[in-house]
């Protein structure tokens, strides 16, 4: 479906709202709390999501939003007032962990959702002032130019990327022997700490492919579309449909999907 040109504008004008909110912030010894044993939220995740709420409030304000921090809930019933099946997700400070250490990798993605399916899609790195963006049908864009992923066709040739789980601690065994596979098999392997930013590298041809588990939604959501709308490949550990809430994701340039698949499988096989 073609969606009204407002709706990306308005991606876009929260995006660069978020990213000056995180460049006001950065390196400025930000009130840093903990959600978990190694899992942070800073002031500029809060600000940010607040601020984006705000906007579509504003703007849209029968629409739904599901955020990192104020979260709403996968899949949940339209609050009164709310149009059913048009829904915002926001993760915004991918790379909460980089940002409080002062480590200039992280960014706010964005993606406006219709009916359980992704349409728009916004990704915004601030430090090096590069927006991501795709439209369902309509490609994906670097700061306005066009994106592809790469069309290598071998794992020898390839970079690919990953991230570990804040469980990483409990679950070692399985990550560290895809990890560990991949890195016998590829060029190399890269693990940067922002899955949203993972993904637009794919689409940009930067990484050839990237796996993850136990991501949540805002994780991905914009990242999925903006690799599919450059031709490239995303699904599931099994090769289903990429599902937001499963946690399990690949993403590809397309020619490497099947043989990153199988590293996988052979690593869940044992």
């Amino acid at each position: 479906m073609a969606l009204d040109p407002i709706y990306l504008a308005t991606a876009i004008e929260a995006a660069l709202g978020a990213g000056r909110i995180h460049l006001e912030l950065f390196r400025q010894d930000p009130r840093i709390e903990k959600k978990g044993p190694i899992d942070l939220v800073t002031a500029a995740d809060v600000a940010a999501e607040q601020a984006f709420r705000e906007l579509i409030a504003s703007r849209f304000p029968a629409h739904a939003v599901l955020g990192e921090e104020h979260g709403a809930g996968p899949r949940a019933a339209a609050l009164p007032g709310e149009v059913e099946g048009w829904r915002w997700i926001i993760d915004p400070l991918d790379g909460t962990t980089n940002f409080a250490h002062g480590l200039a990798l992280f960014c706010v993605s964005i993606a406006l959702e219709v009916d359980g399916r992704t349409e728009i899609a916004v990704v915004y790195d601030p430090v090096a002032q590069e927006l991501f963006t795709a439209e369902r049908e309509g490609g994906a864009r670097l700061n306005g130019v066009p994106m592809r992923v790469s069309s290598r066709t071998a794992l020898i040739d390839a970079l690919l990327c990953t991230g570990f789980p804040y469980s990483i601690r409990e679950e070692q065994r399985r990550q560290v022997e895809v990890f560990a596979g991949f890195l016998g098999l590829s060029r190399a392997v890269r693990r940067l700490g922002s899955a949203a930013l993972d993904l637009c590298y794919v689409a940009a041809g930067r990484f050839d492919g990237f796996w993850e588990e136990q991501l949540h939604a805002w994780d991905i959501a914009a990242g999925v579309l903006i690799v599919e709308e450059a031709g490239g490949r995303v699904t599931g550990y099994a090769d289903e449909p990429i599902d937001l809430f499963a946690g399990r994701i690949v993403a590809s340039n397309g020619p490497l999907h099947a043989p990153m698949l199988e590293v996988i499988h052979e690593a869940y096989s044992v």
